[in-house]
């Protein structure tokens, strides 16, 4: 069985909440940061969906068993919907002696449930980068 951590029920928590559940560096941790008809968009621009896909996805930057550190440039709330633009790092010398210097802006949007509680709808993790 899996941790459940606690999520955001305002949208100044989303961040935190966010935090605790990456840096788990567990999966299934982390999927209950997300609704279940989520989207986790890679590096590359195609969109994930579905449990197993976004666990695939995760357990990519996982493997590094590094940090995530995030810094918020924008939170916009409009009713039950968030905008979340964050800068956010990976960075330090995974397992295998692999340096690892990931730095990007997230564009991600959350929503707030019936439950009153905040989760992932979109993550898109190098949301401001230019893709072909």
């Amino acid at each position: 069985m899996h941790t459940v951590l606690p999520l955001a029920s305002m949208p100044e928590d989303i961040v935190p909440s966010l935090l605790s559940h990456i840096n788990s560096l567990n999966a299934d941790v982390m999927l209950g940061f997300y609704e279940p008809g989520a989207m986790l968009v890679g590096a590359d621009g195609v969109p994930h969906k579905g449990r197993d896909r976004i666990r695939a996805e995760l357990e990519r930057y996982f493997s590094y068993r590094l940090p995530m550190t995030i810094k918020a440039r924008h939170i916009f709330v409009a009713g039950d919907i968030a905008s979340l633009v964050l800068d956010w790092s990976i960075c330090g010398v995974a397992p295998d002696g692999t340096e690892v210097n990931m730095v990007a802006t997230a564009n991600d949007i959350a929503r707030r449930g019936s439950d009153g509680l905040w989760r992932y709808l979109i993550d898109n993790p190098f949301g401001t980068a230019l893709r072909a």
